[in-house]
């Protein structure tokens, strides 16, 4: 059994993409992360030698650290992050044993570039319905906690591209859009090779649902009415956002741990 300031890489699995889950810190050197420059769904890099000047940020969190192997850096950053005031603990066997235990890691390729405060920044059309929901909710939850989304008109995605920097997705004629048959989820999950049972299953739901093919998967239609509903309940696209977030939450835990499991009333075999 681990120490009480370790994670094991299955823990830590376990805890990813849910709402709760911790911030994952990278502090691997630099050689380390050139020489695989994946990165654990959802981890951020910060140097080990200046941990001291960051730790403060990361206070009353619950953190994991991952270095190479487990030992040094993220045992000593994992400390510093305590003192500071974090629930801290470091990945045991670090960044090679989540590899060798065959566990998601995030292609860094299509990764758009970060702005000043560490953050990546998207653009698409406003009052989102499906696929423009789904992609922030796996983007936050898999690739950048701290992703931010821009909601504008359709005629303006493009220029406010331009001018600030985001990266526009689901618009007509941009690498994050639909291809095929399949929708910008789907590519979504090629392209950050974030392919799990889990994730794959709910990509189905959200292409039955976006794509007009309720056949699919009998929740498609569930997932679209719910998000048509949302649609009309909320005026402002970034309180939809944080609303639908909370939906895709749901459905990911079921497509994760629920999909066997029914629910009936009055139960079978007993009178009403």
């Amino acid at each position: 059994m681990p120490a009480p300031t370790i994670i094991t890489p299955q823990q830590l699995a376990r805890r990813i993409g849910l709402p709760d889950a911790p911030a994952v810190i990278d502090v691997r050197t630099t050689e380390d992360a050139a020489a695989d420059p994946r990165f654990i769904p959802g981890a951020i890099r910060r140097g080990h030698d200046d941990v001291a000047t960051w730790a403060g940020r990361f206070a009353g969190r619950d953190v994991v650290v991952v270095c190479q192997k487990g030992l040094k850096l993220s045992q000593g950053a994992a400390a510093w992050l305590r003192h500071a005031g974090a629930n801290a603990e470091s990945l045991e066997g670090g960044f090679e044993a989540w590899r060798d235990a065959r566990l998601p890691l995030v292609a860094p390729a299509h990764v758009p570039p970060r702005d000043a405060q560490g953050r990546t920044v998207w653009v698409t059309r406003a009052r989102p319905k499906v696929d423009r929901i789904a992609c922030p909710w796996l983007i936050r939850r898999f690739v950048d906690p701290d992703a931010v989304f821009l909601f504008v008109a359709p005629s303006e995605v493009t220029a406010v591209a331009e001018r600030f920097g985001a990266t526009p997705f689901d618009i007509e004629g941009v690498f994050w859009s639909h291809r095929g048959e399949f929708c910008t989820f789907d590519v979504m999950l090629d392209e950050f090779a974030l392919h799990t049972e889990a994730l794959d299953r709910l990509a189905l739901i959200v292409r039955g649902a976006d794509t007009a093919r309720p056949d699919l998967a009998p929740e498609a239609a569930g997932l679209l009415a719910a998000s048509l509903g949302l649609s009309r309940m909320h005026r402002d696209d970034l309180a939809q956002l944080d609303a639908g977030c909370a939906l895709y939450d749901a459905f990911y835990r079921w497509a994760r741990d629920a999909t066997d499991e029914t629910h009936n009333w009055p139960t079978p075999g007993k009178p009403a």
